[in-house]
C-alpha cells in the first residue's frame, strides 16, 4: 500500500539527499543494497541480544539504504534485471534475520504463543514476495495485498521501539501477512478466468 501510493515520489528528495553528501560521485547500487542488509543483520544482532531500540534504529538506516539503491541505479540510469533480482534477494535475508531473530527471543523467553505467531509471521513473510515472483513467472500482476514490505517494516519497527505492543504486532504479522498471500492468490486467479 505505502509503496503504491508513494511508488518512487521520494527519489529527487532521497537523490538530493544524497548528492549533498557524496556530490556527482556514484557508488554502486548493488553495494548500497549490500550496506542495507549489513545494516539488517545488525538490527537482527540487536534484537537478538536484548536491545530492540537499537535494533529498530538499525532496521531503519538499512530501510533507507534500501530506498536509497533503487533512487540511485534510476538517477544514474543504472537499473538492470539482475540488481533488482539482487535487492530482492538480499531484501528476504533481512525479513528472516530480522523475524528470526524475533522468533529466538520468544524462544529463549520461553513465550510458546508468541513464538508460535513469529513462525506463522515468518511462513507469510517469505511467502508474500514468493507469490508475486511466481504470478510474474507465469506473465500475471501479483503487486497488490494489504502489506507489501515496507507496512511490515514499519509495523516491526514501531514494535521494536514500543516493546510492549511487539507482542501484539507480531500477531497481527502472523494474520495479515497470509491476508497478503490469499489476496495474491484471488488477484492471480482472477487474471486467469
Amino acid at each position: 500500500m505505502i509503496s503504491s501510493k508513494i511508488g518512487h515520489r521520494l527519489d529527487p528528495v532521497i537523490l538530493s539527499l544524497y548528492r549533498s553528501v557524496l556530490g556527482q560521485r556514484t557508488i554502486s547500487p548493488n553495494v548500497i543494497s549490500c550496506t542495507g542488509t549489513f545494516f539488517g543483520f545488525l538490527a537482527a544482532a540487536l534484537v537478538f541480544v536484548g536491545s530492540p531500540a537499537a535494533g529498530a534504529v538499525s532496521l531503519i538506516v538499512a530501510g533507507f539504504f534500501d530506498i536509497l539503491d533503487g533512487a540511485v541505479a534510476r538517477g544514474a540510469g543504472r537499473v538492470t534485471r539482475f540488481g533488482g533480482f539482487f535487492d530482492s534477494v538480499l531484501d528476504r535475508y533481512t525479513d528472516m534475520a530480522v523475524m528470526g531473530a524475533i522468533l529466538s527471543v520468544y524462544v529463549r523467553e520461553g513465550s510458546a504463543g508468541y513464538a508460535i505467531a513469529a513462525f506463522i509471521a515468518v511462513i507469510g513473510t517469505a511467502l508474500i514476495p514468493y507469490a508475486r515472483a511466481r504470478a510474474e513467472a507465469a506473465g500475471l500482476s501479483g503487486k497488490t495485498g494489504l502489506l507489501e514490505r515496507p507496512e511490515r517494516l514499519v509495523l516491526l519497527i514501531i514494535g521494536l521501539f514500543v516493546p510492549f505492543l511487539l507482542n501484539y504486532i507480531i500477531a497481527i504479522l502472523a494474520v495479515l501477512t497470509h491476508v497478503t498471500v490469499i489476496q495474491r492468490i484471488v488477484h492471480v486467479w482472477r487474471q486467469t478466468r
